[in-house]
C-alpha cells in the first residue's frame, strides 16, 4: 500500500508534509487578505503536521531522501516565507517612516538565513537519523520567535519599527549560529 511504502512520494509521512505545505499556502492567502488571525491559525496547523511527519517517517520506516527534501521545502514556505510575509504586510507594508531599502535588506537577510539553515541541515543529516541537538535555531522555532515579534507589535509591547527589524536580524542570525537547541 502506497501509504506505508518508503518509495512512494505520497506515503503517510509525506502526506503530513503536504498538509504543512497546504497550510503555508493558505496562510499566504490569509495574509494577503489581511486576515492575520486565520493566517496564524493555519500556520500553526502546518507546524503541527511538521512535528509529526518526521516521527511518522521514523516509526513506519518511511524516511527517504525525497521526504527529507520535501520537508525542507515545506519548512522554507511555512517557517521562513510565511512569518516574514506576515510581519511585512501587517507592520511595514503601508509604513512611510522606514526605508524600503532597509526593509528589503532585513527581509532578504532573514529569508537567505532560513534557506541556508535548511540547506545545511539537509547536507549534514543522514536520512532517518535524529540528532540530540540542533546546531542553530531550527526554522520552526525561528518562525515562533517571529510570531512573538508580530504579537508584541500588535499589542504595542514593541512599538519601535527599528527594534522589530533588529529582532528579525537577530533571529535570522541565530538560525545559523552555533547555539545548541535540544531536539524534541
Amino acid at each position: 500500500m502506497f501509504l506505508f511504502n518508503k518509495e512512494s512520494n505520497f506515503n503517510l509521512a509525506n502526506l503530513f508534509t503536504f498538509v504543512n505545505i497546504s497550510a503555508g499556502v493558505l496562510a499566504i492567502y490569509f495574509i494577503l487578505e489581511k486576515n492575520f488571525f486565520y493566517a496564524v491559525v493555519v500556520a500553526w496547523i502546518g507546524g503541527f503536521f511538521d512535528i509529526f511527519d518526521g516521527k511518522i517517517a521514523r516509526k513506519f520506516n518511511l524516511s527517504s531522501e525525497f521526504g527529507l527534501q520535501l520537508d525542507s521545502f515545506a519548512d522554507s514556505l511555512s517557517f521562513v516565507i510565511v512569518p516574514t510575509l506576515l510581519i511585512y504586510v501587517a507592520i511595514f507594508k503601508n509604513n512611510e517612516h522606514i526605508s524600503k531599502i532597509l526593509l528589503a535588506v532585513v527581509f532578504i537577510f532573514y529569508v537567505i538565513s532560513g534557506l541556508r539553515r535548511l540547506i545545511n541541515f539537509n547536507l549534514n543529516t543522514n536520512t532517518g537519523e535524529v540528532a540530540k541537538f540542533f546546531t542553530g535555531v531550527p526554522t520552526p522555532l525561528g518562525a515562533i520567535l517571529l510570531w512573538f515579534v508580530f504579537l508584541a507589535s500588535e499589542y504595542n509591547i514593541i512599538n519601535n519599527d527599528y527594534v522589530i527589524l533588529l529582532l528579525i536580524v537577530i533571529i535570522g542570525y541565530l538560525l545559523n549560529s552555533k547555539v545548541k537547541i535540544p531536539h524534541p
